[in-house]
């Protein structure tokens, strides 16, 4: 490793110096992801399923099998739910139904993510460049959701982003005669191991895409020998294949038939779980999911392709055009799937950012500062307006807030305009600070009309007959309600099915639809049983994108 570090400026800075820019960034996400960490209940659907997979593998001491009550979870490999019981169990254990302690992984993933694009920006570009670089993408929509969500996407944009920074310094020194240290070695196949234990084959596509495209750039692959890939792979496989033998053997190769058979092909044959859009929906969401940097992202463009030739600038364009098209192309698409390439956005963005961005053509500034203002008016508007909307109830401070989110920004944009591009961003990341905790500290928490499982959770606490009471659920069917009231919930669609539960056990809890209540209350006669209403809880399932009032009755 190097003692100075030089940027394409010619100024170096010294690993103090470095490790106090790691450090403020480390700082900077914490400032922007906390907001809402903490207060932001179990969000349906796919944060509570994870949380709730991983409460009963605590539960159960299976760290091999992965389910969701009584139903297999073979879509996904295990590597999330061994960190989330990791960092449950240092927070109290499987009794702890705070959804933050399950966040934690995600939080340290954003957040490694970050310093990791400072360390990658700083070999490509330099450590301006660098930090610039990864302050954008601290600040982004995307990366502020991932980190305040359950699952699998920013732990696995860190391995990403960890085999990314090997190879982009293997690329940069392939003329030269020196090795790679065992140390970047180890790290690359590590990443890859710990990518696949997480989302499967997502980190090959991705290192995959990058390392075709150089080698095509380069007429050959003679530049990946540093990584030393019979070591390598051995590796990869010793982190891996344990589980995936156990796993095998456990549900006698089904894993396989679901993850691969069903849950992967699903997804590249047709749009899975109404989750199926044509090719160019993530670059229409770019301007929203990469916000606020959009603004300078897009009169980038021009200098990207001016300098595409140049080695830092073709790394990255690899990184992100072989895996763009296959995202767009799949027909199953996600807004979160594109993620991994948002580093080598921010640090083409921030290295243009510092060139004065070349020759930007007006009509893509305008487009830019068109784009960008229609999002942050859409965002800060929604969010003041949300309480008005959705409970009829106005709120000073989520106005007042929306208004100093919306000057700060504005004048972020002035500061840009006038060229005085390194205030602007701190101008910017500043606006999406107040935006996002405006809106995840601010706004979403005090919601309660989407938030049901909650008040459920709480009305059956009030009103449980006995400490093992059991609920059982008719029409309000969401993974949340599990998670916040106990593994053996009951999920049900018919109320005639609740009726019965609860005429076959007097400390049981029946929570029914309005849609279902007739049939609960005829099963009740022919039972012979009269359930008493104990609380109603009403309001709008965000899930299914209807209003739903519930009666909970007990015996």
């Amino acid at each position: 490793m190097r003692a100075l570090i030089s940027d394409t400026a010619g100024r170096s800075i010294t690993w103090p110096k470095r490790t106090a820019l790691a450090v403020a960034l480390a700082a900077l996400c914490l400032l922007l992801f906390l907001p809402g960490f903490f207060s932001l209940p179990p969000m349906d659907r796919d944060e509570a399923r994870f949380a709730q997979a991983t409460r009963q593998m605590l539960e159960s001491r299976d760290f091999v099998d992965i389910r969701f009550q009584g139903e297999a979870r073979h879509k996904k490999p295990v590597g999330i739910y061994w960190m989330q019981s990791a960092a449950v169990t240092l927070a109290g254990g499987p009794e702890q139904t705070a959804i933050w302690a399950y966040r934690l992984p995600s939080l340290i993933g954003a957040t490694v993510a970050v310093l990791l694009t400072f360390w990658v920006g700083s070999s490509l570009f330099g450590p301006v460049a660098g930090f610039i670089g990864a302050v954008m993408l601290a600040g982004t929509v995307l990366l502020g959701v991932e980190a305040r969500t359950a699952k699998t996407d920013a732990a696995l944009f860190a391995t990403i982003l960890a085999a990314q920074g090997v190879l982009a310094s293997i690329w940069l020194r392939r003329d030269m005669r020196d090795g790679l240290g065992l140390g970047s070695v180890l790290l690359f196949w590590t990443a890859l191991g710990v990518g696949i234990l997480l989302k499967g084959p997502i980190i090959l596509l991705v290192t995959g895409g990058t390392v075709l495209w150089l080698s095509v750039a380069q007429r050959g692959i003679g530049w990946l020998a540093p990584l030393r890939p019979k070591l390598g792979l051995s590796v990869m496989l010793a982190l891996v294949a344990p589980w995936l033998i156990l796993i095998t053997i456990k549900t006698n190769g089904s894993f396989f038939a679901e993850s691969v058979g069903h849950d992967m092909m699903a997804k590249v044959a047709g749009g899975q779980e109404s989750k199926g859009f044509p090719p160019g929906y993530y670059t229409l969401l770019f301007p929203v999911t990469f916000w606020p940097w959009s603004l300078l992202a897009l009169p980038a463009f021009p200098w990207v392709w001016n300098n595409r030739r140049d080695p830092a600038v073709l790394f990255c364009l690899a990184w992100i055009v072989p895996s763009w098209l296959v995202f767009e192309a799949v027909p199953t698409k996600l807004f979160h799937y594109i993620l991994p390439t948002y580093a080598a956005f921010a640090l083409l963005t921030a290295r243009a950012v510092l060139d004065g961005f070349g020759k930007a053509r007006p009509w893509l500034t305008g487009t830019a500062n068109a784009l960008f203002a229609v999002t942050a008016l859409t965002l800060t508007g929604a969010m003041a307006a949300l309480p008005i909307m959705v409970e009829k109830r106005f709120d000073p401070l989520s106005i007042l807030l929306a208004l100093v989110t919306l000057a700060v920004l504005a004048y972020g944009v002035v500061l840009y305009r006038r060229e005085w591009l390194r205030r602007s961003v701190a101008a910017l990341t500043a606006g999406a600070f107040g935006l996002y905790l405006l809106a995840f500290q601010v706004v979403f928490p005090q919601l309660e009309t989407i938030w049901l499982s909650p008040r459920i959770a709480e009305a059956v606490e009030r009103v449980r007959p006995c400490p093992d009471s059991v609920l059982v659920s008719a029409g309000f069917t969401e993974p949340s309600l599990v998670f916040l009231t106990g593994t053996g919930t009951v999920l049900t669609g018919d109320g005639a099915a609740a009726a019965k539960a609860l005429a076959g056990d007097a400390c049981a809890l029946a929570l029914v639809d309005q849609r279902q209540n007739q049939a609960f209350l005829d099963q009740a006669v022919v039972d012979n049983i009269q359930p008493v209403p104990t609380a109603t809880i009403s309001g709008f399932n965000y899930s299914r994108g209807r209003s739903l009032v519930l009666s909970l009755y007990r015996r």
